[in-house]
């Protein structure tokens, strides 16, 4: 669920107009939902508490999906630890008022800077990719005189068939080590001084809708550390990784948290250790919209496009993946808002950028809009803003957190002069 609903035919995030916000703030912009960030960490959590694994598993967000302090800090209110994947994110999530201890570093390339700064930190434990890696963070441990505490990613080889971007439990993919090196990698592990492992990291993709991929990996994953404590590791740790998928399409259903908390409790059956879930765009997914004014309509020989002040730069998703974004106008009142869809025309939601992949959505039934409408992009919490660039110098869009009546401003729009500022002219 979301809280992003019509209110006398006008769209409110919460208890908060969406073009109140607009008027405020300007456009393009993205809004997120204090109360749908903090529902959707509730409900997981709930899951795992009803199937008696709440006790002992630690629900790390991923940031990577929404990196912003403010939304952070909602989510370390609710008791959220952190996933990261660099050093930045670890700022952030610091900042944002996230214990050292309730974050877990993963990534293939980790920087031996970013080692120690994770390390001095005292987070609770590096995701180990490679061999090589170990041996860079038992030397970075070693400089300073600190044990490392280590979970190896490993590779199960299941496609969890979701978008090929965005699997990683392929063998194909850069992502862990092989599941066949995994006795390799703990013995490997166990000569070195400074590294103690004590974990198992797996996590196979996103946007997974459907629960088999996560019980043919966690039936392996158990048999995996029974194997390992039969050979003297102390596995005390599993880290069940994330990638429930959600609604993208209104008609879409994937699969609840609590089905996925069931899948865990039948298929993953080493009772006695902590668990570790990396949850992102099921908490923050629909917990954003983005909010776009319409420049003007253009129709063409073959189609007709709404040419809008969101672009590629704004939500790269749909140029990236493909991916399908709900698309409907903030007022309803509007004469031509009203009507059957087959009744509707058909318009590409095009961007300004030079670039023919600039588009926000193609073939969509939408009433005419005329200049200055604005129009509400769905879903966006996860990989939205994240993803903004500032291609064609175009400014990074602004973030709002709205809680009830009331919204602040997250990421304020830089001015074009801010921009330019970051850059010099050398003089020769």
């Amino acid at each position: 669920m979301d809280h992003f609903q019509y209110h006398r035919g006008e769209l409110h995030a919460e208890d908060t107009s969406i073009r109140a916000i607009a008027e405020a703030v300007g456009t393009p912009f993205y809004c997120y939902s204090t109360a749908t960030l903090e529902h959707h960490y509730h409900v997981f959590q709930k899951a795992l508490d009803d199937h008696g694994l709440g006790q002992r598993a630690l629900i790390c967000f991923a940031v990577k999906s929404n990196s912003n302090i403010a939304v952070l800090a909602t989510l370390a209110q609710c008791g959220a630890g952190a996933d990261i994947v660099s050093a930045g994110e670890l700022m952030r999530a610091l900042k944002a008022g996230i214990a050292a201890n309730k974050v877990v570093f993963s990534g293939v390339g980790k920087t031996q800077d970013e080692m120690a700064i994770a390390l001095k930190a005292g987070i609770r434990q590096f995701n180990v990719e490679s061999l090589a890696e170990l041996h860079e963070l038992n030397a970075v441990a070693a400089s300073l005189n600190m044990i490392a505490p280590v979970s190896f990613r490993l590779n199960p080889d299941i496609d969890a068939g979701t978008h090929e971007k965005i699997s990683t439990g392929k063998a194909e993919n850069k992502f862990g080590i092989h599941w066949h090196e995994a006795e390799q990698a703990y013995e490997t592990a166990a000569s070195l001084a400074h590294v103690a492992a004590h974990g198992v990291d797996i996590h196979i993709g996103s946007q997974i809708t459907d629960l088999a991929p996560f019980a043919a990996a966690f039936e392996k994953t158990t048999a995996l550390v029974m194997r390992l404590r039969g050979l003297g590791h102390a596995i005390t740790t599993v880290d069940l990784g994330g990638g429930l998928g959600i609604p993208y399409q209104k008609e879409a259903s994937p699969p609840s948290p609590a089905d996925y908390a069931r899948i865990v409790k039948d298929s993953f059956a080493v009772p006695d250790c902590d668990l570790i879930f990396e949850p992102g765009r099921m908490i923050s997914g629909n917990a954003g919209v983005l909010v776009t004014s319409v420049i003007r309509t253009k129709k063409g020989m073959k189609k007709n496009f709404i040419i809008v002040d969101a672009a590629m730069t704004e939500l790269l998703r749909p140029t990236l993946y493909g991916a399908y974004h709900e698309i409907s106008p903030v007022l309803l009142e509007h004469d031509g808002a009203k009507g059957s869809s087959d009744a509707l025309p058909r318009w590409d939601i095009v961007g300004p950028v030079c670039e023919t992949g600039d588009y926000i959505a193609q073939d969509r039934a939408l009433a005419e809009p005329v200049a200055g409408d604005l129009l509400c992009v769905a879903t966006v919490g996860a990989y939205g803003a994240v993803l903004g660039s500032s291609y064609n110098t175009r400014p990074l869009a602004p973030e709002v957190l709205v809680k009830g009546a009331e919204f602040r401003i997250i990421r304020h729009r830089p001015s074009l002069e801010d921009m330019l500022e970051m850059e010099t002219i050398p003089q020769w």
